[in-house]
C-alpha cells in the first residue's frame, strides 16, 4: 500500500466506528430490509494473512423493543450480550474484535466485527459430507451438552438453525461446538421455554440431518439436562 497524500489522509474516516463502517469487503449476507431497517454481513478484505478473516455485521435502523428498551435499540447490542453470556457458560462463540452503536441523523447504526471460526464447518456442511459414524455420534453428544448448558444457563438461542451451529472435529475424542448469529437470543428464566423453542426450531431447520440423528440428539439432550453439574463445568 503506497503513501497517501495529505488530501487522501484527510478524507479517511476519523473514528474507529467510521473506519470499520467503511471497511471494504464482500457481502456474504446481502443487506436486507427487516425490523424497520437494514442488516447485512461482509467478509472484510484481509491485510494480514497471519490473522483470521474478519466478518462485519452492519446495521442501520435495525432494532428490537422490550420492556427494558421500549423505544428500541440495535439488535447487535442484544447479540453482544448473548455472546458474553454464553462465554461465561463456557460455550464457544466467535471472538469479538469490535462492537459499537451510535445515533446518526436520528437513526441507529451498529457494527459487530468478529473473527472467522477457523477449522469449523456448519452443521449444514457436516451433513453435506460423508462423516464417520463415530464422529457424528460424538458431535451430537457435544451439541446436546452445549444446548443444555445454554438453556440451563437461562439463554434461548432464538434462531437455532443448522447453519448457525458450527463444529470442529479433529477426531471422535476431540470435538468442539460453537454457536453464532445470536441477534434473536433472549433470556429465559424457565429452561423448558428455551428448550422447547430452540429444539423445535432445530427440528424444522436441521437441513439434511436424518431423523435418527435428531432422535439421538434429543435423547442426549435429556440426559444432559438431568446432569446439570456435569454439564455446567467449563
Amino acid at each position: 500500500m503506497g503513501i497517501l497524500s495529505e488530501k487522501a489522509l484527510a478524507a479517511l474516516p476519523s473514528t474507529e466506528f467510521e473506519r470499520w463502517w467503511h471497511s471494504p469487503g464482500e457481502w456474504v449476507e446481502e443487506a436486507n430490509q427487516r425490523r424497520g431497517g437494514e442488516s447485512g454481513v461482509r467478509l472484510l478484505q484481509s491485510w494480514d494473512d497471519k490473522r483470521p478473516p474478519l466478518y462485519c455485521k452492519r446495521q442501520s435502523g435495525h432494532t428490537h423493543r422490550s420492556w427494558r428498551h421500549p423505544l428500541g435499540r440495535p439488535t447487535i447490542l442484544r447479540e453482544l450480550e448473548a455472546y458474553r453470556g454464553l462465554a461465561r457458560l463456557g460455550i464457544r462463540t466467535p471472538n469479538i474484535v469490535y462492537c459499537a452503536a451510535r445515533r446518526e441523523a436520528g437513526q441507529w447504526q451498529a457494527l459487530l466485527v468478529t473473527e472467522a471460526l477457523q477449522g469449523f464447518i456448519s452443521l449444514e456442511q457436516w451433513y453435506a459430507q460423508t462423516m464417520p459414524q463415530a464422529h457424528t455420534q460424538a458431535m451430537l453428544n457435544h451439541l446436546a451438552i452445549t444446548l443444555a448448558r445454554m438453556h440451563l444457563g437461562g439463554w434461548q438461542h432464538g434462531c437455532c438453525y443448522a447453519k448457525h451451529i458450527f463444529v470442529r472435529a479433529q477426531s471422535a475424542g476431540d470435538i468442539e461446538i460453537a454457536l453464532l448469529d445470536l441477534e434473536k437470543s433472549r433470556r429465559r428464566w424457565r429452561t423448558q421455554q428455551a428448550s422447547q423453542h430452540d429444539l423445535s426450531q432445530l427440528q424444522r431447520h436441521r437441513g439434511n440431518m436424518p431423523e435418527s440423528d435428531m432422535h439421538h440428539l434429543l435423547q442426549a439432550y435429556q440426559h444432559a439436562l438431568h446432569n446439570p453439574w456435569g454439564v455446567l463445568q467449563p
